[in-house]
């Protein structure tokens, strides 16, 4: 590429409107380009590395003997009420009516297509195992879009679905796959972590993440840096440690006034977090529950979710927490209340602690569980730093991390409920054993830039820059061009600086967008040498002009 005559341009000034150094960078570097909230335009850079991840994408899912389809988005909206997930993704899909009136929605993701493609093909067991994929476009009305790339409303993803006659043929899918992915990701060069992570609107026996590392990722990753324990915090299990035993305390009622925070009551009553138990009132559809947690812990809603099988639950509004604790909010509490009550299991380890009276400026202390009635006991608390491993009890760490892929164990959910079935061994009917498997393209890319910047721009590793190798042209010269078209010939992927602009402009646009090696034709020419500069680590060298092209072919190959 020759910028003089193609479209190419940066900005210097940093972009206000995002808010990620990589959705900054990649605005700024002439890669991407806003249209709307959640959503960009991939410019002639920009979708050179989309075009770059997907190859890698595709040679190694190909390698597995999966086959490439494509599918539509526009979709009939009857598909999503057949499987049960229209009411599940709800306002989050976008939805439209033709001009028939009928209604239609925009994919937000494909398991419903391609089990009914499946159906063509499956009738005996015989017809199994197989792998079909697609790249393809989603689209999630997103609540809060950000991030640039990270959270959009529009997106591109690698989307997989294997087929299995059973448990073990599809132990042996997902294997295929799990593996398949991290060739990927070690391919792109890029520090990830895999967890194991909720279902969610999925749903399915299992479901793992493959977590690219970084500080702006809007997922909490629980490690224990001594064992290959790896999860999500949503679904990471809190190992309860037993207390010691204490003599049981009278129940006393005290006046608390103005005081509905655990901040402020441990402060009131001069006792720890650890000594208070909060009450929170959540509803699931028209159902309310009281969940409780120690006052040093967080509610973790996922559990919940799952606990009482429901696939959203929401805390309740002001005004119904003070209809069913006929108090101001700061002040619910189990004793006397109407509602079904869920406790964490720590509580069970829990002595004299202090609860609200479901009374306006007042708690109770030394409550026990035999003050009051639940429901429900399990782990519906989140894990904090330094909390016990649950495989080798050694302290616990956290990252941030970017989800880039996922991978399901589907079974059954979508054969059963769309009769997606064969006959097996003894013609009797079974539903097909699915597996589903995803990557984010966008958010390859944001990662590959959080994780790969420096004070100047990007430092794109060499797989997936847009552009190989940079010549950048000191005025005018013959050599610069005589490179370009060698480097050229030679299958290096190169571009010529050949614009009308001050060197300056040069250099810091090819640092800004990132291109692993640049060539130099200057003053050093007249001497027979170009300087060559390595992005990543800004190291420079003279190499002579009759050995450039030999010198490049060897360090890309290193690279």
């Amino acid at each position: 590429m020759k910028l003089k005559t193609s479209f190419f341009y940066t900005m210097r000034e940093d972009n206000k409107e995002e808010e990620s150094t990589s959705g900054n960078l990649l605005v700024r570097s002439g890669m991407i380009k806003k249209v709307g909230t959640g959503i960009y335009t991939y410019l002639p850079l920009g979708y050179r590395v989309v075009q770059k991840i997907e190859k890698i994408i595709r040679e190694e899912m190909n390698k597995t003997g999966a086959q490439e389809l494509t599918m539509p988005s526009l979709l009939p909206e009857d598909v999503y009420v057949a499987s049960g997930r229209r009411d599940i993704f709800g306002s989050d899909m976008f939805a439209l009516k033709d001009r028939m009136n009928r209604n239609y929605v925009l994919g937000p993701t494909h398991e419903e297509l391609f089990v009914a493609v499946a159906k063509e093909k499956i009738k005996s067991y015989k017809d199994m195992p197989f792998n079909l994929y697609q790249m393809a476009n989603k689209y999630r009305d997103e609540p809060r879009p950000r991030y640039g790339l990270i959270r959009v409303r529009e997106f591109i993803m690698k989307d997989a679905y294997s087929f299995d006659t059973d448990l073990e043929g599809l132990d042996v899918s997902y294997h295929k796959m799990y593996h398949t992915y991290q060739a990927i990701f070690d391919r792109l060069g890029i520090a990830y972590r895999i967890v194991t992570a909720d279902t969610g609107a999925m749903g399915g026996l299992l479901s793992e993440e493959f977590q690219a590392i970084t500080d702006i990722g809007e997922d909490t990753l629980v490690l224990c840096p001594h064992c290959d324990y790896a999860s999500n915090i949503e679904v990471s299990q809190c190992v309860t440690s037993e207390r010691p035993k204490e003599a049981l305390l009278p129940l006393k009622k005290v006046h608390t006034p103005n005081h509905g925070t655990i901040a402020q009551i441990t402060s009131y009553l001069n006792v720890s977090e650890k000594q208070v138990v909060k009450t929170l009132i959540y509803q699931a559809g028209q159902q309310y529950y009281a969940c409780m947690v120690p006052g040093d812990r967080d509610v973790n809603e996922t559990k919940v979710k799952k606990l009482l099988n429901v696939n959203e639950i929401i805390l309740a509004a002001p005004e119904d927490v003070k209809k069913i604790t006929t108090s101001e909010v700061g002040f619910a509490g189990p004793i006397g209340l109407q509602i079904p009550i869920i406790i964490d299991e720590d509580i069970l380890q829990m002595y004299n602690y202090v609860v609200g009276a479901n009374e306006t400026d007042y708690h109770y202390i030394n409550v026990n569980t035999k003050d009051f009635t639940y429901k429900i006991v399990g782990d519906i608390k989140n894990v904090k730093e330094q909390d016990a491993c649950p495989k080798c009890n050694q302290p616990l760490i956290f990252k941030k991390g970017i989800e880039i892929g996922n991978t399901f164990k589907l079974g059954t959910k979508y054969s059963e409920a769309l009769s997606l079935l064969y006959s097996d061994e003894n013609n009797q009917l079974k539903p097909v054993q699915m597996g589903s498997y995803g990557i984010g393209i966008g958010r390859i890319i944001a990662a590959l830039v959080e994780q790969n910047h420096d004070e100047y721009g990007i430092c794109f590793p060499m797989m997936v820059a847009p552009y190989q190798v940079a010549i950048v042209e000191i005025n005018e010269n013959a050599f610069a061009t005589e490179l370009y078209n060698q480097l050229s010939q030679k299958g290096v992927e190169v571009i010529l600086d050949d614009r009308d602009v001050r060197p300056g402009v040069k250099f810091n646009d090819m640092d800004l967008i990132g291109i692993p090696i640049r060539i130099t034709v200057g003053k050093k020419i007249e001497n027979g040498f170009v300087e060559v500069k390595i992005r990543k680590t800004q190291e420079t060298v003279d190499v002579k002009t009759e050995e450039i092209v030999s010198y490049i072919e060897e360090l890309i190959e290193k690279m």
